[in-house]
């Protein structure tokens, strides 16, 4: 069985914890994940099955898209509502001020990822540190925010909703807790969906009790989106028997050889002779040669 298997991860569930679940109900070992999610968040969590874990860490598109909850009027350790409270402000602000700031926040912006995060400093994770009580000193990161839309905020409660597209890498959490220190009000995230991620959507995820039913009623495989679907934005090759037997046993193709080239891409997504996908191929130019990227068959 091979093929992304969309989940709609569910709340106090780690990414980890989901590829353990599957495991118990897919009953195979060779699972991976692409974008991990705190355990509060919920949403668009695709797996990927058998083969297709070599595609985890070479997806061509990274975007993300989150519909994130958010409160002003005070800070906490974790950033989210899920931490102790380390400030209250009593400021309230308005509709006007939070999208008058919001434009700051897109683009290629610098970001430093929060004490409580699976980021590695010296070798250890910060969130271990941060539970012993040590914070430590990081180094800001640079990721790109497509788009921030303040979908709605009430002026009395002080909460709202944020639609944030974005690169991987990027703290829902920072984000909401920047906006809050410009606008000097504080403020938490309250909740976190991810709505897409790299190319998949919310309508295409399964929950485990879909997972179950499917694996009970033997069309597990009618669940799998083919591997070759995360490729789909890289331009194609199509080979001719000669060509595809010299690949598919590791030659490399002399590029004079090949049609199909396009000037400016040198990442492609290759098919056999039979029109099936074989996987990822490099095209370099310097050496004139076509050069196996990751086999999927």
């Amino acid at each position: 069985m091979n093929g992304i298997l969309c989940i709609n991860k569910p709340p106090e569930f780690t990414s980890f914890d989901v590829i353990g679940k599957l495991r118990g109900i897919l009953r195979i070992k060779r699972l991976g994940h692409a974008g991990t999610l705190d355990p509060m968040a919920t949403g668009v969590l695709p797996v990927f099955v058998g083969n297709a874990t070599k595609a985890c860490d070479i997806l061509p598109d990274s975007t993300k898209s989150y519909r994130a909850g958010f409160r002003t009027g005070l800070t906490t350790d974790t950033l989210d509502s899920t931490g102790t409270v380390t400030e209250t402000f009593e400021k309230t602000v308005s509709v006007r001020e939070i999208a008058a700031v919001i434009p700051q926040f897109t683009g290629d912006i610098m970001q430093l990822p929060p004490m409580y995060s699976a980021v590695k400093v010296g070798g250890r994770k910060l969130y271990d540190l941060a539970r012993q009580g040590i914070e430590i000193e990081r180094e800001k990161r640079s990721v790109h925010i497509d788009e921030i839309i303040l979908e709605h905020f009430d002026e009395k409660t002080q909460e709202g909703t944020l639609l944030i597209s974005c690169s991987k890498g990027t703290y829902i959490r920072t984000v909401i807790d920047d906006i809050g220190r410009l606008l000097r009000c504080g403020a938490i995230m309250t909740c976190l969906c991810r709505t897409s991620s790299s190319g998949f959507s919310l309508s295409q995820c399964y929950t485990f009790e879909d997972v179950e039913k499917a694996r009970d009623e033997d069309r597990l495989e009618n669940l799998l989106i083919p591997t070759e679907r995360v490729f789909e934005k890289l331009p194609r090759l199509s080979l001719c028997d000669i060509q595809t037997k010299m690949y598919t046993n590791g030659v490399k193709l002399d590029l004079n050889r090949v049609d199909g080239l396009i000037t400016g891409h040198n990442i492609y997504r290759i098919y056999g002779s039979d029109g099936l996908f074989i996987g990822t191929c490099i095209a370099d130019r310097e050496k004139g040669e076509l050069k196996v990227g990751k086999n999927f068959k």
